[in-house]
């Protein structure tokens, strides 16, 4: 049987990439991507979604979803993945429109359709947020939540302290992190060092020849210079295609754990940190008093430390043949 998987976006470059590895994956079935305000404005991010549905010859329904943070001011993240998200490219208007309902309401709608729904996540947790505060219900009818975002293990990419899904709307983040949905967070970490696609990566995908690796490598070429500049590493990062990959298959992460796990939305030096418990000193009594909250929810979150990088390439790599 497929496995029913809803993805949620802000729809740039590397998102694209998760996105064709997801409809290719042969177990799974997409039965709705929502769009929300990230890397570029909501509107074109449900563009960039529908543009690539039709690159993969498949027929998933887009919903438009929140076009800005729940409190914050929204920043985008074009600098990084160019005006439109996908490297400035010119790629042509998609055919098909986006469903009328709200990408929350269809949140809702899928997880009661589809007991035991992966969602996945690659964007600011908004739309997933606004679900959840409107019917709470659904976080326990969720089979997984895998989330694309944090900085667990190392420096952010956005500030020191955080990566940028989560720093962009911190509250949607700390929400979804407390409301009890089974929470799997792939941080940015994994998509560093050895799982960056290297100059030899990439003229392999270049040489299947096939529109989807082409455009998997077109797409993220303004992406692959923001992030020398950001990093100093030559490569093409893939945070979301990571994250799809551990998605579709667990066992890619060499190290899971799971801890309690809260988000800083009051201070503006470490905004969107993603503070995880991982000596669980959380019962200390000299800690219990932060963590009452977190605490009295009872949930932990699983967080993958580690990643196979040659079985992840190998199955990206087949993904885009």
């Amino acid at each position: 049987m497929l496995r029913p998987f809803l993805i949620d976006t802000d729809t740039a470059s590397d998102d694209a990439v998760a996105l064709i590895m997801a409809m290719r994956a042969s177990d799974v079935e997409v039965v709705a991507i929502t769009t929300v305000a990230g890397n570029v404005p909501v509107e074109q991010s449900t563009r960039n979604a529908l543009y690539v549905v039709e690159l993969c010859g498949a027929e998933v329904p887009v919903y438009t979803g929140a076009d800005k943070p729940l409190l914050r001011v929204y920043q985008n993240a074009t600098w990084f993945h160019g005006r439109d998200g996908l490297g400035d490219h010119g790629y042509p208007a998609p055919r098909r429109r986006a469903e009328r309902l709200h990408a929350a309401d269809a949140i809702i709608d899928m997880v009661e359709a589809h007991p035991g729904l992966v969602i996945v996540t690659l964007a600011p947790l908004t739309n997933l947020a606004l679900a959840l505060a409107k019917k709470p219900s659904i976080a326990a009818q969720v089979g997984r939540c895998v989330v694309m975002g944090g900085a667990p293990a190392c420096e952010g990419n956005v500030t020191p302290a955080a990566e940028y899904n989560i720093w962009v709307d911190p509250e949607a983040a700390r929400m979804v992190m407390r409301s009890g949905i089974p929470v799997e967070l792939i941080g940015w970490h994994l998509s560093r060092g050895e799982a960056v696609l290297n100059q030899r990566d990439i003229e392999t995908i270049e040489k299947f020849k096939t529109p989807l690796a082409h455009f998997a490598i077109e797409s993220n070429s303004h992406a692959r210079g923001a992030y020398k500049v950001q990093t100093g590493e030559d490569g093409i990062s893939l945070p979301d295609p990571v994250a799809m990959c551990l998605a579709i298959d667990p066992s890619l992460g060499t190290s899971w754990s799971e801890h309690y796990l809260d988000v800083e939305t009051e201070s503006e030096l470490t905004r969107g940190m993603t503070v995880v418990d991982r000596l669980n000193v959380a019962h200390d009594e000299r800690n219990r008093a932060v963590w009452t909250v977190v605490l009295s929810k009872g949930n932990k979150a699983k967080v993958c430390w580690t990643l196979n990088t040659g079985q992840w390439k190998a199955a990206l790599f087949a993904a885009l043949r």
